[in-house]
């Protein structure tokens, strides 16, 4: 019961009320108005309805709020009236196959689904010390990845690449193929024409019947995208705590930290790195942390990162590389030859691909790193005609084994993976490595181990 009375309390309007003092860009300054942070508020309009808007911070004796919707009709003296001191988001099986934005109102033209749970917007990640061992391999269905990067349930992983190179797309497969029980997306600061594409394009009918699709476009306020990232978060919560294993998918996570700037300085921080203020790192690691396996259930994360101007070391990209579980590289140079998914294998790293999969699949993983390691660093010369053939024997099998090892990491849209394929293939692809190796080396030679 003590329970059920805080949250009452937590959620029941107040009489505390204060009036409109100014306005300085999109946020409003309030008198008389000492509600705590994260307070949602009502301001009154000259025309229209009443403009909800959540308490950011303080500056001098004034309350600063950021709307969920522009200034228009706002004048000074408006009242401004508390609604509640915290959100709490409504949920249920009912939101599966529904397109929703960040508040958790339907907005894919269907009926609103009747919700009969509600979780908090904002929880505290598992506790590090309750957090079961990630020890069982989830399948993208995107075969580069469930070989050679092979993901544990309850992993979080970037996927970093800059515009333009496939992110929607391998985001859609994985939603599509994937052999996660609920699928949770998160479309943050998408062009608006690109969200339907989306849906029907890259996700489908068979990838939105288990979803639960988050939108906020680039038009909305910078407070309803940031928003949009718990909301999606909080959804896959509460289906990670009824014993499911969820995927969820951000895009974008930078999209995300541009929203968190413009509210961050809008309250007066000090810009730091590029103009990033400080709650833009603190607020990512409270953001990926509440993903994870729990004793329950399990989260499996991917966050997309547009890298701006294809600079890996930018601060973001840079930050978010440090707190998740490993990062996959999308090549701009791979996807302008047609090479999909762009996945540069080299340039990527599952940290946990040592805890899910046997020795014989790290052994084939690390065979066919090898050869197209061998095959990069000599690239300029085979490609000039410069390198002869039996100076080196790694070189002479990539350079024969070249179509079977680009034909393994291609995968056509529609062509669905399972990670018992992706680990045959790739253990085909050793076996044939292997037998170039002997054939290469003389008879009193002991060939080179794949493995080595």
């Amino acid at each position: 019961m003590l329970d059920i009375a805080e949250q009452l309390e937590a959620v029941m309007p107040t009489a505390l009320a204060g009036t409109v003092a100014r306005t300085t860009g999109m946020t409003v300054s309030a008198a008389g108005f000492p509600a705590p942070v994260g307070s949602i508020a009502q301001i009154e309009r000259e025309t229209g309805p009443s403009l909800l808007a959540e308490v950011i911070g303080f500056r001098d004796d004034l309350t600063v709020l950021y709307p969920y919707n522009d200034l228009a009709g706002i004048r000074h003296g408006n009242r401004i009236r508390l609604s509640r001191t915290t959100r709490r988001l409504r949920v249920g099986d009912e939101l599966l196959g529904r397109v929703i934005d960040a508040g958790g109102n339907a907005v894919d033209g269907r009926p609103q689904p009747a919700l009969g749970d509600r979780v908090s917007f904002t929880r505290r990640p598992p506790h590090p010390c309750r957090r079961p061992r990630i020890d069982r391999p989830l399948a993208t269905g995107v075969r580069s990845i469930d070989g050679l990067l092979t993901c544990g349930k309850g992993q979080r992983i970037g996927i970093f690449s800059g515009s333009g190179v496939g992110k929607s797309v391998l985001l859609g497969m994985m939603a599509r193929y994937t052999d996660a029980e609920v699928i949770v997306i998160a479309l943050i600061g998408e062009r608006g024409r690109e969200v339907n594409e989306f849906l029907q394009r890259d996700l489908g009918p068979k990838g939105l019947a288990k979803s639960v699709v988050v939108v906020a476009t680039s038009n909305e306020p910078a407070l309803v995208r940031v928003q949009a990232a718990s909301t999606a978060t909080a959804i896959a919560e509460y289906y990670r705590d009824r014993g499911k294993d969820v995927l969820l998918l951000m895009d974008s996570l930078t999209r995300f930290a541009f929203a968190q700037r413009e509210i961050g300085l809008a309250a007066g921080e000090p810009p730091t790195t590029r103009g990033y203020p400080p709650s833009v790192f603190a607020l990512m690691p409270k953001l990926v942390e509440r993903a994870g396996r729990s004793p329950k259930g399990s989260i499996t994360a991917f966050y997309s990162v547009l890298v701006e101007a294809d600079d890996p070391n930018e601060p973001i990209s840079d930050a978010v590389r440090g707190l998740l579980d490993g990062h996959i590289w999308l090549s701009r140079s791979l996807a302008s030859r047609g090479h999909y998914p762009a996945v540069d294998v080299l340039e990527s790293l599952s940290r946990l691909m040592p805890e899910v999969t046997d020795g014989e699949h790290r052994e084939a993983a690390v065979a066919m790193r090898e050869l197209m390691a061998a095959y990069r660093d000599h690239e300029d010369l085979i490609s000039i005609g410069a390198y002869r053939q039996g100076s080196n024997k790694t070189v002479d099998a990539a350079v024969e084994m070249l179509d079977q090892l680009n034909g393994y990491l291609r995968q056509p849209v529609e062509q669905p993976s399972t990670l018992e394929e992706a680990r045959d293939g790739l253990m085909t692809l050793r076996q044939q490595y292997t037998d170039r190796l002997a054939a290469a080396s003389p008879p009193h030679e002991k060939p080179l181990a794949a493995s080595q």
